[in-house]
């Protein structure tokens, strides 16, 4: 077993994420606990809905029931972004060049890193936003889709359509495919580089519950999904990406289901935690698997690698949080 450094931490921890070698607790009363030299706490919402790690800085971005949009700095220096009066950010992403995007009802806002501000209107509200990895371009997931738009110019929205709530969307490492998450207990992708008029749908589907965590490998091989008694792995390495091909069940446990999942930054390792708070490290390469973590209190809400991918941060519903060494 790797070694475990335990952190109790009051009520539900929404998330957790590393900065560097640092380690960031998010919890839903809205503070922001690190490990930098012992615990240091921040304020940074009267009530947090979410907390992500920016992939474009070395920053957190956090939305509350306060209607503020919050960069964390590795120093835990908060900045508020944006402050809607009234209304819950529950939906967020961080883009090129300090963009961020979060979710107003029907409205996406952009707001770039010289603080001006873009907002594209939707029929029906916004239920996840991503950036594609090159260029300022958003994707806002809603009821029948998903609108795909350009920041910097005013052109109309490109529209991949399909029947159903599409509740969150992430673009593949290499911008070939665009997958949601959906009310139904299923994943929905579009092939995004396609001769134009082609079919390009891809229905993942099959799910005992719905799916809230994916990760993708870092080379973006692989797509890992939680919502069944195992992580189900996708191959996106064809041109097809998982069309006609089966998943990868890793970490099978009867009956005790996968509630996130996070690929190791350099390998084709994935942690698996599960709603009985036991996590699992598995290699894709032969489905080895190694136990990191035994059953503990509350489901696992969070998972994260450091920079190094020698630590692996787990939260809980319960606060029972930590951080695994892997290299020990």
């Amino acid at each position: 077993m790797p070694t475990v450094a335990p952190l109790d931490i009051e009520g539900h921890v929404v998330s957790t994420h590393f900065l560097g070698d640092i380690p960031f607790f998010a919890t839903a009363a809205g503070t922001i606990h690190r490990l930098d030299g012992g615990e240091k706490v921040t304020e940074a919402h009267q009530g947090l809905l979410t907390c992500i790690r920016d992939p474009f800085s070395a920053t957190l971005l956090s939305g509350g029931e306060d209607g503020k949009v919050v960069r964390i700095g590795h120093d835990g220096e908060t900045t508020v972004l944006a402050e809607v009066p009234r209304k819950w950010i529950s939906i967020i992403a961080g883009g090129p060049q300090n963009a961020v995007a979060y979710a107003v009802g029907k409205t996406s806002v952009v707001r770039q890193g010289d603080g001006s501000v873009k907002e594209f209107t939707e029929e029906r509200s916004v239920e996840g936003i991503a950036f594609a990895n090159k260029g300022l371009r958003i994707a806002a997931a809603r009821y029948n889709g998903v609108s795909l738009h350009w920041v910097g110019t005013n052109a109309p929205a490109a529209d991949l359509d399909w029947k159903g709530a599409h509740t969150g969307v992430t673009f593949s490492p290499d911008g070939r495919f665009l997958v949601t998450t959906m009310q139904e207990n299923a994943l929905h992708g579009w092939k995004l580089d396609g001769k134009a008029g082609e079919n390009r749908h891809m229905r993942m589907t099959g799910y005992p519950a719905k799916v809230k965590s994916l990760s993708w490998s870092v080379k973006g091989k692989w797509l890992a999904s939680s919502g069944a008694p195992a992580a189900i792995v996708w191959p996106f390495s064809s041109k097809d990406g998982p069309m006609g091909k089966a998943p990868l069940e890793l970490g099978t446990r009867a009956n005790i289901m996968v509630t996130q999942v996070a690929f190791h930054p350099a390998e084709e390792v994935l942690a698996i935690g599960f709603i009985d708070g036991m996590i699992l490290g598995v290699r894709i390469a032969d489905e080895k698997e190694a136990l990191l973590r035994r059953p503990g209190k509350g489901a696992i809400t969070g998972l994260s690698w450091s920079a190094s991918g020698k630590l692996l941060s787990f939260a809980s519903e319960a606060g029972d949080c930590g951080v695994i060494d892997i290299s020990a």
